[in-house]
C-alpha cells in the first residue's frame, strides 16, 4: 500500500478525480489520466447495452479525441485487486510501456502502482 500523502501532488489530483467520478456516477470504477500537457481527462465505467468499457478505457479513449498525443500517468479507483491488462494496453498504446498506472481503493488510499508495460 502506499501513502496517498507521499504522492506527488498531480498524481493525487488524478487518485482524487477518479475517485469522484466513481461516486459521483455511482459506478464500479472511476479512472483519471493526465497528458502531456498536464491536461486531465476524468471517466468512469461505461456500462450499456451495446458498448462496455472500463473507466481506464474510457479516460485513455476521451484523451485521444482530444487530441492528447501521450500521457504522463493514470489512476484508477476500483473494488479489484489489479489493473486489468486491457486496461494496461489502452495506456501503453497512448503513453508508453514505462507510463505508471495507480490503483487505489474507494477510500482513495493507492493500493499499487504499476507500469503500463
Amino acid at each position: 500500500m502506499t501513502d496517498s500523502s507521499a504522492l506527488d501532488p498531480e498524481d493525487r489530483k488524478i487518485v482524487t478525480l477518479a475517485r469522484s467520478a466513481r461516486a459521483r456516477n455511482g459506478v464500479p470504477e472511476g479512472a483519471a489520466v493526465r497528458d502531456e500537457t498536464g491536461r486531465t481527462y476524468v471517466a468512469g465505467t461505461v456500462e450499456l447495452e451495446s458498448l462496455r468499457l472500463s473507466a481506464l478505457r474510457t479516460a485513455v479513449a476521451m484523451a485521444v479525441a482530444s487530441g492528447a498525443k501521450s500521457l504522463e500517468a493514470a489512476a484508477v479507483v476500483s473494488e479489484a485487486e489489479t489493473v486489468g491488462d486491457a486496461d494496461r494496453a489502452a495506456v501503453r498504446d497512448l503513453g508508453g510501456p514505462g507510463t505508471p498506472v495507480l490503483l487505489a481503493g474507494p477510500d482513495g488510499a493507492v493500493r499499487v502502482t504499476v507500469t503500463a508495460g
